[in-house]
């Protein structure tokens, strides 16, 4: 998000390199479960501690690919359906577990969208499971 003079920090002006890249290569092939994997294993790679633990598969009926540079997962439609943002990449004290707009998690009026991270236990774990049930139902 821009600051208030409207200038984007360093590390939004990568990720939206990195969106551009992406698209550029969508554009030039299709996309298979191999790439995604291999994208998000590439992008993980290049993660710290504690956000390279926190970026595990919990979405194993989804497509993988990247999104701005960071584990994403996508609905058969080719939908972002949830995202995992490191802490470090903009300097937040926790990773990020997103939703978005196509993500089946309705509830009234308001429901969460992000949920912050700094660790998973198998509590977590079920949690996010669940969610990614949800999301995709």
């Amino acid at each position: 998000m821009a600051d208030k003079k409207g200038v984007f920090s360093d590390e939004e002006k990568a990720a939206m390199r990195q969106r551009s890249k992406e698209l550029a290569a969508e554009a030039k092939t299709a996309r298979t479960r191999e790439q995604g994997e291999k994208d998000i294993q590439d992008a993980i790679s290049k993660m710290k501690e504690p956000d390279k633990t926190l970026a595990i598969n919990v979405a194993p009926n989804l497509m993988p690919k990247t999104w701005y540079g960071s584990p994403a997962y996508t609905n058969k439609e080719g939908k972002i359906i949830v995202f995992f943002q490191p802490g470090e990449k903009f300097g937040y004290r926790y990773a990020t577990l997103g939703f978005q707009e196509d993500a089946h998690l309705d509830e009234g009026n308001m429901w969460p969208t992000s949920y912050a991270l700094n660790k998973i236990s198998e509590k977590e774990e079920k949690q996010i499971t669940d969610l990614i049930k949800k999301a995709i139902s």
